[in-house]
């Protein structure tokens, strides 16, 4: 699964049972004021031990709940299984930028270049403090923590140029820490990878 379709997916999923569940208990809230109001019932009714409302408030929940959870779990396998011919690209976090290593060991700070139609998967780390990779376009955001080795991969699937954030607390320059991520044509990505700069 693509992954930012998949991430869309759960959110919009979730945030589409959440407001069905918002609304429907507020009618029900206003239903029941009405309905059950003193005026009409000054004596309450006891409802305990009725089986059917207890089976419904246990089951209705744990099925919405496990949706939700498989609708995620789908997303999250769909940000960790990288199609095979993913052109992979070394990223490294240090203060305050963004170093991208090519697969010729062509190096740029703070700016990715990728070819458009292509899968890349970003190996991540830090040089020195805690980061945290983020390219909200693609939906992407990954811890870079020193000594631990982590990735992520995202279909460029349209060309342009988008940004990449350290999301964060890195230190006084944490703000600074802005990349570009470039998609291009194939033609001038092999171009520009040749290029000397």
């Amino acid at each position: 699964m693509d992954p930012v379709r998949g991430v869309d997916l759960a959110f919009w999923y979730i945030l589409g049972i959440s407001i069905i569940l918002l609304i429907g208990i507020t009618v029900v809230m206003i239903v029941f004021v009405i309905k059950y109001r003193r005026s009409k019932h000054p004596v309450p009714v006891d409802i305990r031990d009725n089986l059917n409302l207890e089976v419904v408030w246990t089951v209705l929940p744990t099925l919405i709940a496990l949706t939700m959870f498989w609708v995620g779990w789908q997303s999250y396998l769909g940000l960790r299984n990288v199609p095979e011919d993913a052109l992979e690209i070394d990223v490294a976090g240090q203060m305050f930028s963004w170093i991208f290593v090519y697969p010729n060991d062509k190096e740029t700070e703070n700016q990715l270049v990728v070819p458009l139609g292509r899968a890349v998967k970003l190996n991540i780390s830090s040089w020195d403090v805690l980061h945290s990779f983020y390219i909200p376009s693609y939906r992407i955001k990954v811890d870079a923590v020193r000594g631990m080795d982590t990735y992520a991969w995202f279909r460029a699937d349209k060309a342009g140029e988008y940004d990449i954030l350290c999301t964060e607390f890195c230190g006084l320059g944490h703000s600074q820490m802005v990349a570009k991520l470039r998609i291009v044509p194939e033609e001038q990505y092999l171009a520009w990878l040749e290029e000397d700069e």
